[in-house]
C-alpha cells in the first residue's frame, strides 16, 4: 500500500466562489459551464458549481464556499490523502465538503475559513499554489 504524505503535494486554491445545491432534475444543469460536479442517487441530485452558475431553480442551495484541489493526477493505489487533509482541518474546527474526479480530489471549505485552512495546511508541509 502506498500512502502519499504532504511531501511534494501541491494544493491549488480555486479563485471562484462555489455553491452546493440540491436539484429536482438534471435538466437544470448547464453542461456548458467549465466547472461543476453533479451526482445523482436514488435519493437526490446534487450540484457543486460556481455561484455565478447556479441554476435559476434549486430545491436547496448553500452559498459561500471556496475550494482547492490536489494538483496532479493521483494514483488509485494511494491511500489516506483526503483523510489526512480532512483530519488536519477537523482538528482545527474547519468543516469540509469533498468531491472527487477520476484524477484528483477537491476540498471545499466555507469562504470565511479558506485563508486559515491554507495557512494550516502550509504549516503542515503542503505546498500552496495560490
Amino acid at each position: 500500500m502506498k500512502c502519499l504524505m504532504s511531501d511534494n503535494m501541491v494544493l491549488k486554491r480555486l479563485s471562484y466562489e462555489l455553491s452546493v445545491c440540491k436539484l429536482e432534475s438534471i435538466k437544470e444543469i448547464d453542461l456548458n459551464h467549465d466547472f461543476f460536479f453533479f451526482s445523482k442517487t436514488d435519493e437526490e441530485i446534487s450540484l457543486v458549481c460556481k455561484t455565478e452558475d447556479v441554476p435559476s431553480y434549486t430545491v436547496q442551495r448553500d452559498d459561500g464556499w471556496k475550494g482547492f484541489r490536489i494538483q496532479g493526477i493521483l494514483d488509485f493505489s494511494l491511500i489516506g490523502i483526503l483523510s489526512k487533509i480532512s483530519g488536519i482541518l477537523a482538528e482545527n474546527k474547519i468543516g469540509i465538503f469533498a468531491v472527487s474526479t477520476f484524477n484528483t480530489d477537491y476540498i471545499l471549505v466555507k469562504s470565511e475559513n479558506i485563508d486559515r485552512a491554507m495557512d494550516i495546511l502550509e504549516k503542515e508541509g503542503y505546498e500552496i499554489s495560490r
